[in-house]
C-alpha cells in the first residue's frame, strides 16, 4: 500500500522547471490576445508596450516569489504561502482557485485555442471532440509517471522555443513591413498608457504572462529548491519576455491591424500574411501542436496544489493520494474533469477574463505578503532574497491593483463571477471545518 510518506518522487531538474515556466507562459495568450487588444488600441508604441509593461510586472512577481518558495520551501504555491502569511482560510481559497479556475480554465482556453488553429487548417474536424482529445491523451501521460511527464514537458518546450525564435528570424527577412510606428509620436501616445482601455487590454497581457509563477508549485518535486527555485522562476519568466515583444512585433510588422482586429487565432492570420495561404496553414498546424506543451505543463503543474490541500485539510483527504510514482493521481482526475467542463460550456474570451481577475487578485495578495512576513519574521532563514527590495514588490502591486481595479469597473459580470467563486469557496471551506469538527468534539 503507497502512502505519503513512502513515496520518493522523481525530483525535477533546472532544466525541466524552466521548460514549465516557459510553456505555461507561451500559449493561449500570446497566440490569441493581440486581436482583442488592437480593437481599442491601434498604436503600435502602446501595444508593444504593453507586453512590456506585462513582462515586467511578471519579472518583479518572479523575484518576489522566489524569496517566498526559498523561504518556505513547500509545494502549492499561494495556497501554502497565504496560508502561512495570513490565515488558513486565505490560503483554502487560493487553493480552492487554482483548482477551479486557475489551471482549470486556462488548460481549456489552451485546448479551446489549439481547436481553432486546428479548424483554420482542417476545417472538417469535429468541433470541441480535439480538445477533449488532447486533454484526455496528455492527463493519461501525466498520470503514468513524473519522470515520463517530465521528459515529454521538456522536449515539447524546445520544440516550441526553436519553432517560436524560427518564426520571428524568417518574418524580419520576408515581412512587407506595415505603417505601424513604434516610438512614441508625442503626448497622445504616452496618454494612452494610462488609459482605461491600455489596463483592460493588460489583462489579456497578464494572462499571456500568468505561467511565470507555475514552478512554485511544484517546489517540494525540484532538485535543491531553495537555490534552483528563483533561477528557474527568473531564467524562465526573462526568456519569455523577449519571445513575447519579438513575436509581437512580427505580428504588427508583418500584418494590418485591420486584418488582426477581433481574431482569435493571430499566429495563423500573421503566418498566412507573411508566407501566403500554404504557409500560413503549415503555421497554423505548428501552433496547435505548440499548444500541446501549454496544457501539458498545466496538467504536470496543477494537481499538486489540489494533492497538497488534500494533505491540510481532512474534508480532501481523498485527494492527498499519490500514485507509487509519486503522482497525485486523483487530484490529476479532479483537475481534468473541471477542464473538460470549461472546454465544453464557456467561450474562449469568457474563460479569459474571468480567470484574469481572480488569479491577479491572489498574486497581488501573495506579494503584498513578502512585505508582512519581513516584518513577523525577520529571522526566518531566506536563502534568496528579492532584487531590488522593496522596489520591484511595490512596483508589482502598484500595476497588478492598478488592473484589477479597471477590471471591476470596466468587466463587471466577469469580475462578479470571480467574487461568487470566492464566496463558495469560503462556504465551503467553513462547511467542511464545521463537520470534521464535530466528530472530534463528541469523542
Amino acid at each position: 500500500m503507497s502512502n505519503l510518506t513512502s513515496v520518493k518522487p522523481y525530483k525535477i531538474s533546472v532544466v525541466t522547471g524552466i521548460a514549465i515556466v516557459v510553456a505555461n507562459m507561451v500559449g493561449t495568450g500570446v497566440f490569441t490576445s493581440l486581436g482583442f487588444q488592437v480593437v481599442d488600441i491601434q498604436s503600435g508604441f502602446a501595444l508593444l508596450m504593453l507586453w512590456l509593461v506585462g513582462g515586467v510586472i511578471a519579472l518583479c512577481g518572479a523575484l518576489c516569489y522566489g524569496e517566498l518558495a526559498a523561504a518556505m520551501p513547500r509545494s502549492g504555491g499561494e495556497y501554502h504561502y497565504l496560508s502561512r502569511i495570513y490565515h488558513p482560510a486565505l490560503g483554502f481559497l487560493s487553493g480552492w482557485v487554482s483548482a477551479t479556475v486557475g489551471f482549470a480554465a486556462p488548460t481549456a482556453a489552451a485546448a479551446m485555442a489549439l481547436e481553432k488553429y486546428a479548424t483554420s487548417v482542417w476545417p472538417t474536424l469535429p468541433p470541441k471532440w480535439l480538445a477533449v482529445g488532447v486533454v484526455l491523451a496528455l492527463a493519461g501521460v501525466h498520470a503514468s509517471s513524473s519522470r515520463a511527464g517530465s521528459r515529454l514537458q521538456v522536449v515539447v518546450t524546445l520544440v516550441k522555443v526553436a519553432v517560436l525564435v524560427g518564426f520571428i528570424g524568417v518574418g524580419l527577412v520576408v515581412a512587407v513591413p506595415q505603417p505601424v510606428v513604434f516610438t512614441p509620436q508625442g503626448s497622445p501616445e504616452w496618454q494612452l498608457l494610462l488609459s482605461p482601455a491600455f489596463a483592460v487590454s493588460l489583462i489579456f497581457v497578464s494572462y499571456a504572462y500568468s505561467g511565470w509563477n507555475a514552478a512554485v508549485y511544484l517546489t517540494g518535486e525540484i532538485e535543491q529548491p531553495q537555490r534552483n527555485l528563483p533561477r528557474i522562476l527568473l531564467i524562465g519568466t526573462g526568456t519569455v519576455l523577449l519571445l513575447y515583444i519579438g513575436l509581437n512585433f512580427i505580428f504588427l510588422h508583418s500584418t494590418p491591424i485591420t486584418s488582426l482586429k477581433g481574431q482569435v487565432e493571430v499566429g495563423f492570420v500573421a503566418a498566412t500574411s507573411l508566407f501566403g495561404t500554404a504557409g500560413g496553414r503549415l503555421m497554423g498546424g505548428l501552433i496547435a501542436a505548440l499548444l500541446v506543451s501549454t496544457i501539458s505543463s498545466m496538467i504536470f503543474a496543477g494537481p499538486r496544489i489540489v494533492q497538497v490541500m488534500g494533505e491540510d485539510l481532512p474534508a480532501l483527504r481523498f485527494l492527498a493520494y499519490r500514485s507509487p510514482g509519486g503522482v497525485p493521481v486523483r487530484a490529476l482526475i479532479f483537475q481534468t474533469a473541471l477542464t473538460l467542463l470549461f472546454v465544453l460550456q464557456s467561450s474562449f474570451a469568457q474563460v479569459v477574463v474571468y480567470a484574469g481577475f481572480v488569479l491577479n487578485l491572489f498574486t497581488f495578495l501573495t506579494v503584498l505578503g513578502l512585505f508582512i512576513l519581513r516584518v513577523r519574521q525577520p529571522a526566518l532563514p531566506r536563502p534568496y532574497k528579492a532584487w531590488g527590495y522593496p522596489l520591484t514588490p511595490l512596483l508589482f502591486l502598484l500595476l497588478n491593483g492598478w488592473t484589477l481595479r479597471f477590471i471591476a469597473q470596466d468587466k463587471p459580470t466577469e469580475t462578479l463571477y470571480g467574487l461568487a467563486t470566492l464566496g463558495l469557496g469560503l462556504l465551503v471551506y467553513f462547511g467542511s471545518q464545521r463537520v470534521f469538527r464535530q466528530p472530534q468534539s463528541a469523542n
